[in-house]
């Protein structure tokens, strides 16, 4: 391995790493186009073999933060002999007062040969069979590290990435990890990011509201300007294309689902206390963190029992649902529940599946509770039920996090947690959890009691969790030392709040 003098003034961040005392190089641009952290890879060069890094290993920056608390957070993705490691993404912490430290799940080096005996074709074939509909399989192959710890295992895998529609018409990009050597099953993570169980949908009326515009010659179109130009789109029934809501007059909708207009503002109302949200109460500009707005559409299909969240269109999707079961999918909470994956997407990339996926479900149904209450609409008052306003008789809401056993699926402790739970089910853990926190209360498996330290606390801690400590595999017992992490931050480790956070994850089973 060269030597080379790493200078502070080198604005890259592909750092090849090695254990001792060696120096590492630095030899290309960082993926966010932001100047390297001078400090994060001085430190990487210094004590990267505590990550199991070596001379196998590049890491690359894929993006830098500086808090309000003058912490910086540097996330960095790992790359062992040219493949992506699945699960190998770590954060540097570094700070003037404090110790620089890692928050990572992986932290051995990687004792696999890059050489496959399947070729990508196999793999590719391999993975069909494990598909429960007709897909199509986008491109090739590729190599990849296989990392995340709900295995246990480190492979080299190949991911195959497939195109196809789940059960209730839902598109859907799987990624599915094949060992590239056995052709056995990994794991597989579903890019579309659905805001409930499959089957099920949200609605709401959200009142006269006020809503953003936008007016283009005569006509009025649902643009809301001062949201980072975010459009309202109108499917009208089908599953692509469609249009921006665009009309001469700048009243909208008459409050019936007999109108195409109503879901359009209920969604578009929706978006803007999202962003509001995010933007009074963590500083966040929209959802990537760049000003920029997303697109929701509405009308999705035909009786479309669902509401789903695309990084590919950077774009929420609701449909309409059945008038059966579920109203149309536009609710309050439904917003900010979709809007908050894709916040997620743009920090700690919670992989959709395993005990990751749990804890994503949960941050969009944390989220998407705060904005509930954020929001302040007398017509759907804040609470801690997910989706009680779109449902049509039956227990009245999807998810309940006072009890989240109470929907006849979720679990609200550890010891139910089983390999392959659906994630919207294990999404209880956490959703307990943070009511505990907010809220105070007893959990019902464990009988724990926990006093609450307020909803405006607890959603502070969650967000910093989020976008400073988790990675992509972040498990529940690595989601308790985030948040702890958190609460240190913000309120001391000596106060109410720190010792709040670690009784109601003892109360979920997650030590």
């Amino acid at each position: 391995m060269r030597k080379t003098l790493w200078l502070a003034m080198v604005s890259a961040a592909l750092v090849p790493a090695c254990g001792g005392s060696d120096l590492l190089a630095v030899d290309a641009v960082s993926s966010d186009g932001q100047e390297v952290s001078a400090q994060a890879v001085s430190l990487i060069q210094l004590r990267g073999v505590q990550l199991g890094l070596n001379s196998n290993d590049v890491v690359r920056q894929r993006n830098r933060h500086v808090d309000g608390l003058g912490h910086e957070h540097v996330r960095f993705d790992r790359i062992y002999r040219g493949l992506p490691v699945h699960g190998g993404d770590f954060v540097v912490h570094t700070s003037a007062r404090e110790d620089e430290t890692f928050s990572a799940m992986l932290n051995s080096s990687i004792p696999v040969s890059q050489l496959p005996q399947l070729q990508a074709s196999e793999a590719a074939s391999a993975a069909k069979q494990t598909f429960l509909d007709e897909r199509t399989v986008v491109g090739d192959s590729k190599l990849a590290v296989y990392a995340m710890p709900d295995s246990q295992e480190i492979a080299l895998a190949y991911e195959v990435v497939s195109h196809g529609t789940q059960s209730d018409g839902t598109p859907s990009i799987l990624h599915t990890f094949v060992d590239a050597n056995s052709g056995r099953h990994l794991d597989s993570y579903d890019e579309i990011e659905t805001g409930a169980v499959t089957g099920s949908g949200r609605s709401i009326h959200s009142g006269t509201v006020q809503i953003g515009t936008n007016q283009n010659g005569s006509a009025y179109e649902l643009v809301d300007i001062a949201h980072g130009s975010s459009p309202t789109i109108n499917l009208a029934n089908k599953t692509s294309g469609g249009s921006v809501f665009s009309q001469a007059s700048n009243s909208w909708g008459d409050g019936t689902a007999g109108n195409a207009a109503s879901a359009g503002v209920d969604a578009h109302y929706g978006a803007a206390r999202t962003w509001d949200y995010y933007k009074t109460v963590h500083g966040r500009n929209g959802i990537a963190n760049d000003g920029k707005g997303a697109q929701t559409r509405v009308h999705y299909s035909t009786k479309y029992n669902n509401a789903y969240w695309s990084d590919s269109c950077f774009c929420m999707t609701y449909g309409d649902g059945d008038g059966t079961q579920l109203r149309p999918l536009v609710a309050i909470d439904v917003a900010g529940h979709e809007m908050s994956h894709g916040v997620t997407s743009r920090t700690a990339k919670l992989v959709y599946s395993g005990e990751s996926g749990g804890l994503n479900e949960s941050t969009s149904d944390i989220f998407g509770t705060a904005v509930e209450f954020y929001a302040g609409n007398s017509a759907d008052p804040g609470d801690y039920l997910i989706g009680e306003k779109i449902m049509i008789g039956g227990k009245g809401y999807l998810r309940n996090m006072m009890d989240p056993t109470l929907d006849g699926g979720s679990i609200d402790h550890y010891s139910k947690y089983k390999n392959g739970i659906d994630v919207h089910y294990s999404s209880g853990i956490a959703n307990n959890f943070f009511y505990l926190l907010s809220e105070g209360g007893k959990n019902r498996t464990s009988g724990k009691t926990v006093t609450g330290i307020s909803r405006a606390k607890a959603e502070k801690i969650w967000y910093r969790a989020l976008t400073v400590y988790m990675t992509s595999s972040t498990n529940f017992k690595a989601a308790r030392t985030a948040t702890l992490s958190a609460a240190k931050d913000l309120y001391g480790a000596t106060g109410a709040e720190y010792a709040a956070v670690g009784n109601a994850w003892t109360a979920v089973g997650v030590n």
